[in-house]
């Protein structure tokens, strides 16, 4: 049986609970910057500038260095920001009486936004500009790399229902990002998990193959006219991930796609080692780990949010997890 924990409270506090090493792989996707207010008093995303919120996530990150094994990886999902105008009034999301958010206009990833789209205010003595795009998923990758970490790669996912925007003068954002981060140059990455389905000689699109100057096709070795045929069932898993944006029926908040994470959890552990979610929501991440054989260790500053992942992962695994939120 595989066992889940979900620590409620500060994400650093959490991690300051585990010990060193426990943890194979962290696939976790953070708060973004100025899009959302989760009705929380120390919560990340809500900093007054983007070089703030970069500092304050890369402290988590410090600590999740220390928790996670030595070949260990880090698979941060993280979305980007426009700037809007300096003083633009900022259009929070509101509360009820009862503290609970009332709904409003809603950003890319179906969370509540502060303006529309993905714009942010800023002041004009920061190094963005009203309409520039911020920047925040490279700004973190680049802190990250100058703390020591390894920046192995970043992966695109791409959506292919991604949520419409009323722009005129750039396209419609469908892409966020995926980072992956190591301690060290080498480390744990079982590619073949992840590994996708070759083209075969008999697949149509194999079948042209290469063009002489004929325009015909020649099948002679060493011609470099041959068909492009794989000699292999399986190829490397591709950087570009075309995953469909989904949604969890008992969350108002956006949350992302088991499909996107999975390959990120089987290629970063096997089964048996410890997933860790640093930003846990609504357990997707849990839910998902435990389901592959996994087990699981999240932070979750928001208690309502740490039962519904009880919930959801009790409801998923039944008496095949043991689930503690403390």
């Amino acid at each position: 049986m595989n066992r889940a924990r979900i620590l409620v409270g500060d994400a650093l506090k959490g991690l300051q609970q585990l010990p060193d090493g426990g943890v194979r792989t962290c696939v976790t996707s953070p708060p973004y910057w100025g899009l959302r207010d989760y009705g929380n008093d120390g919560q990340l995303g809500l900093e007054a500038t983007p070089q703030e919120f970069v500092e304050n996530l890369c402290k988590i990150f410090d600590e999740v260095w220390r928790v996670l094994a030595d070949d260990g990886t880090v698979w941060v999902n993280l979305g980007d920001s426009y700037a809007s105008s300096s003083g633009m009034k900022q259009n929070r999301p509101q509360r009820d009486n009862s503290g609970g958010l009332v709904n409003n206009r809603r950003n890319s990833r179906g969370e509540q936004a502060w303006t529309e789209g993905t714009v942010v205010a800023v002041e004009k003595r920061f190094d963005v500009k009203p309409k520039d795009l911020v920047g925040i998923p490279w700004r973190f990758a680049f802190a990250m790399q100058d703390r020591g970490w390894y920046l192995r790669q970043d992966i695109i996912w791409a959506k292919p229902n991604p949520m419409p925007e009323s722009v005129t003068d750039r396209c419609t954002k469908s892409h966020e990002y995926i980072f992956l981060f190591s301690k060290q140059p080498r480390y744990f990455f079982d590619h073949e998990a992840i590994q996708e389905p070759a083209i075969h000689s008999e697949d149509r699109r194999a079948g042209l193959g290469r063009l002489n100057y004929r325009g015909k096709r020649q099948g002679e070795d060493g011609t470099g006219q041959e068909a492009f045929v794989s000699i292999k069932d399986f190829r490397n898993k591709r950087s570009v991930w075309n995953v469909g944006v989904a949604s969890f029926k008992d969350a108002h908040f956006a949350v992302y796609p088991p499909a996107l994470i999975e390959p990120c959890i089987k290629a970063g552990s096997a089964q048996g080692d410890t997933v860790l979610d640093p930003f846990s929501g609504s357990g997707t991440t849990g839910e998902v780990a435990l389901k592959l054989g996994r087990n699981y260790v999240g932070c979750e500053l928001n208690p309502d949010y740490a039962k519904l992942s009880e919930k959801r992962i009790t409801e998923a695994l039944g008496m095949f997890a043991e689930v503690e939120v403390k």
